[in-house]
């Protein structure tokens, strides 16, 4: 199957500080956490190391380690740190020949910074990445693809998002969504009138929460939550003033015309809305070591497996797991698996308790 890969290509410099050379603070009336280094003080780190990352990439390489016919549309500058998007992208065999050069500008950079048991704080100059237009989507470039794949967009780059829905739907291709919350945030009513060409739309918590405003008009009576459901199903969804029910949340997601709704919520599982139901999938325990590309992971591959025709059950497991091993390494791709690892790993992890509603 042949999938084309949106959104951004990235040079990730990792720096992994041990938790006893950094201050942290924590606020949990807020649920937020800090990292606090000293001025002026120079830190020990256990490692630092750079890696090719960004949505585009990660989705089209976890898609190509499965199999599939993968290739990436994205910006970037004509430096040295392009030449290692390209490179590391043709090593794990996803086409570069839909990349866009832009000479005068610098490929995208981001500096993350975490303790092995805390998420990533992320420095990002997005540089190319923010400057796609639609003169650089012509409409043949759809064509002949099973699946268009659309990670997060930012800056004018954004804008191109509408476009690029519908020329994708109209070649007939399958669409996934997998948007940021600087663009649920920014361009909320071009995502809310984009929904109906979508086929899976897959967001976490805190993008959930701040796209409920916008979904409000769909929004039906609330349903009771039986008592065996997670958290965040009797907890719900609450942001500026507005409040609705997890169900109700999927309900209107899926009303507004995507086949499958995901809203993922970190250790604490993922929910997708299908044909089929409201299913609820625990995430898959293991060592972690960073926790950038996990929601990369899972969203390309539930795209994938959905679209080869597994069950939602089944493909929520693998999504799962192939999440779970990409937050045991520290980049964002080294641990995405083949075909054959994921079986392996399946028989390993064996029957994974799983809620449908």
């Amino acid at each position: 199957m042949k999938s084309l890969h949106f959104g951004s290509a990235m040079i990730d410099v990792i720096c992994i500080v041990a938790a006893e050379n950094i201050e942290r603070m924590s606020f949990s009336n807020e649920g937020k956490s800090f990292l606090m280094v000293e001025t002026g003080r120079k830190v020990p780190a256990r490692s630092i190391s750079t890696h090719v990352g960004g949505g585009a990439c990660n989705t089209a390489v976890g898609l190509a380690r499965r199999g599939w016919d993968a290739a990436v549309l994205a910006k970037t500058g004509d430096d040295l740190n392009a030449a290692a998007v390209s490179d590391h992208l043709r090593e794990n065999g996803v086409a570069t020949d839909r990349m866009i050069a832009a000479p005068e500008l610098a490929t995208g950079t981001s500096l993350l910074v975490a303790t092995q048991d805390r998420n990533f704080s992320i420095f990002v100059h997005r540089g190319a990445n923010e400057t796609l237009t639609a003169a650089d989507l012509p409409e043949a470039l759809f064509q002949g693809h099973d699946l268009v794949f659309v990670a997060a967009f930012s800056g004018a780059s954004a804008e191109c998002f509408r476009h690029i829905v519908a020329g994708a739907k109209a070649a007939g291709a399958m669409v996934a969504v997998n948007p940021g919350i600087r663009q649920i945030t920014g361009c909320t009513v071009e995502l809310v009138e984009a929904l109906a060409d979508i086929d899976l739309l897959s967001i976490n918590r805190v993008e959930a929460e701040a796209l409920m405003p916008g979904l409000a008009p769909w929004t039906e009576a609330p349903e009771p939550v039986p008592p065996e459901a997670p958290e965040l199903m009797k907890r719900g969804l609450s942001f500026g003033g507005f409040e609705m029910g997890l169900m109700g949340f999927l309900a209107a997601m899926r009303s507004t015309g995507p086949r499958w709704a995901v809203v993922t919520d970190g250790l604490q599982g993922a929910y997708l809305a299908a044909p089929e139901g409201v299913f609820w999938h625990p995430a898959i325990p293991g060592t972690p070591q960073g926790t950038a590309g996990a929601g990369d992971a899972y969203c390309s591959t539930l795209t994938a497996a959905l679209a080869e025709g597994l069950a939602p059950e089944q493909a929520m497991l693998e999504a799962a797991l192939n999440s779970a091993a990409v937050v045991g390494a520290i980049d964002t791709t080294l641990g995405l698996m083949t075909p054959e690892q994921m079986a392996a790993r399946r028989a390993e992890v064996g029957e994974v308790a799983l809620l449908q509603f």
